[in-house]
């Protein structure tokens, strides 16, 4: 299967760039992008994911009693203040 592909201009920092072309390199790979390929698929990937999740939790509102989600607050908080 072949993908299209198109080319785009980025700004990145040099050291970034750097560290892209030298991992690159131990891959065997002349330029990094295949790296940047890699990472935008990883990020959108956790994006859509994040999504999934918001919408989960949204969907348990109300799902406990008053009297519950207050000793879940009150649970939460204790252990909060624990971990200072």
């Amino acid at each position: 299967m072949h993908t299209r592909t198109m080319r785009t201009t980025i700004e990145i920092k040099p050291e970034h760039r750097a560290s892209l072309l030298a991992l690159a390199a131990r891959r065997g790979q002349k330029g990094f992008s295949q790296l940047v390929t890699e990472a935008l698929e990883a990020y959108l990937k956790a994006q859509q994911g994040r999504g999934g999740a918001r919408k989960r939790a949204l969907m348990l509102k109300g799902a406990l009693r008053p009297k519950e989600a207050e000793s879940l607050r009150a649970s939460t908080a204790e252990i909060r203040r624990s971990w200072r």
